[in-house]
């Protein structure tokens, strides 16, 4: 497959010395070709330049040739914190929040976590595939060219491996560039609620070494929070995962100040997630770390929770990425475009902030940015072409509004 986009208005975030990630200042910036061209063979990026440069392509045939006039062409964002294979919504909940209760006033009554791991165990591995896929398309449709899943709704053996196998066969069914995540320290389940020190066991003598022996995990993550795990544990989780070869993710600083963030810094971990209270001690410990800070808008916005200090790391020099945290409890949505509008409205982000943390900074959280994350030659055709709109500062803008007219995964349209 060969395709040439051409006229295009403004071709946006290019790179020709491809970085891994973006700190500090240089977020503020965002590179793009004004009256541009994207040439694409096969799955990957072999060209781009403006058009008064353009020399044409003679020796290509079956060449499928797309006319951008004012529109715009953005890598895919890459969303690397989800929840997409669940079983069931959780709307009650929603109402349960509206009503007066509180989060963890929910989960104590057997809601939240503990309520959609019930539901997963009642599931079909089928079912779970069919609705997974729904929503990968639909988050394909929004301009999501690759995306990270977690387990972490089953918290047994048996369903934690159902969901990892679930997600393995979606890689194969999926055009998306899929990750996924072993996520069994969710939460504590409620028949090891007197005896948290034998489920952590379950987890690193059971759990871990068949989801390894399988190969079913790219990472491990660990609900590191009150009433979930503690520093220490998450640490002995991940330093036991890492000896069978899955990379380090925390769920950190959620709900509380409670050591996620400094326990991902010292296991190496590739990213810590939600973040909504970071303090100056998290932020210095990141400083010169391989860790990517990753906001998660629609949890903090869903939940009225406290907003992460997005604009005080990026100004402290970090980096910054932004994913969906797509689930049915706190973020039952994966539209990326949305994302970026919390950024930018309650986080104080600039559009080129936002778009550099859902592309190139969330791509470096999937080990994915050699590969995924902006427009470069050799990097994957994931790209998506906008309706006619003036900039791409105009996608946060229009909140709500569907933007996207064509996407290219592989350096396939999707139909």
């Amino acid at each position: 497959m060969k395709i040439l986009i051409k006229n295009i208005k403004s071709l946006v975030q290019v790179e020709d010395n491809p970085r891994l990630k973006v700190l500090g200042k240089e977020m503020k910036s965002l590179v793009c070709i004004q009256d541009a061209w994207l040439a694409i063979e096969q799955d990957k990026i072999v060209g781009f330049g403006q058009m008064s440069d353009w020399e044409g392509i003679s020796d290509w045939s079956n060449l499928t040739v797309i006319d951008a006039a004012d529109k715009l062409v953005l890598p895919c964002y890459c969303d690397s914190h989800t929840h997409i294979v669940y079983a069931g919504s959780r709307e009650t909940e929603f109402v349960d929040r509206i009503n007066g209760l509180s989060y963890e006033q929910i989960f104590e009554r057997g809601g939240g976590i503990l309520n959609s791991a019930k539901k997963m165990q009642e599931t079909s591995e089928e079912e779970l595939i069919q609705s997974a896929l729904l929503r990968l398309n639909e988050i394909m449709r929004q301009g999501t060219g690759a995306v990270e899943i977690k387990s972490g709704y089953g918290l047994s053996l048996e369903s934690e491996l159902k969901m990892l196998r679930v997600i393995k066969k979606l890689k194969e069914l999926s055009p998306l560039t899929i990750k996924s995540t072993f996520l069994g320290a969710h939460a504590v389940p409620v028949n090891f609620k007197a005896d948290k020190r034998k489920y952590i066991d379950l987890i690193i003598h059971e759990m871990i070494p068949k989801v390894a022996e399988e190969q079913l995990a790219d990472y491990c993550d660990v609900f590191c929070e009150q009433n979930y795990f503690t520093k220490e544990e998450t640490i002995q989780i991940l330093n036991a995962a890492k000896k069978h070869g899955m990379t380090p993710k925390v769920h950190a600083e959620q709900l509380s100040n409670f050591g996620g963030v400094l326990a991902g810094v010292e296991v190496g971990a590739i990213s810590v997630d939600h973040l909504e209270y970071v303090g100056d001690n998290e932020i210095e410990a990141l400083k010169g770390s391989i860790t990517m800070p990753t906001i998660l808008p629609g949890a903090a916005f869903f939940l009225s929770l406290p907003l992460p200090p997005a604009r005080k790391m990026i100004d402290a020099g970090l980096p910054v990425a932004v994913a969906s945290d797509f689930n049915p409890g706190s973020s039952p949505s994966g539209n990326m475009n949305f994302m970026l509008s919390l950024c930018c409205v309650q986080y104080k982000m600039t559009p080129e902030e936002a778009i550099n943390a859902a592309t190139i900074n969330s791509a470096y959280a999937m080990d994915l940015s050699k590969t995924h994350g902006s427009i470069a030659i050799g990097k994957k055709a994931n790209v998506f072409i906008t309706k006619e709109i003036p900039s791409y500062s105009f996608i946060p803008y229009s909140f709500g509004s569907n933007l996207i007219e064509t996407v290219i995964i592989n350096g396939k349209v999707i139909q």
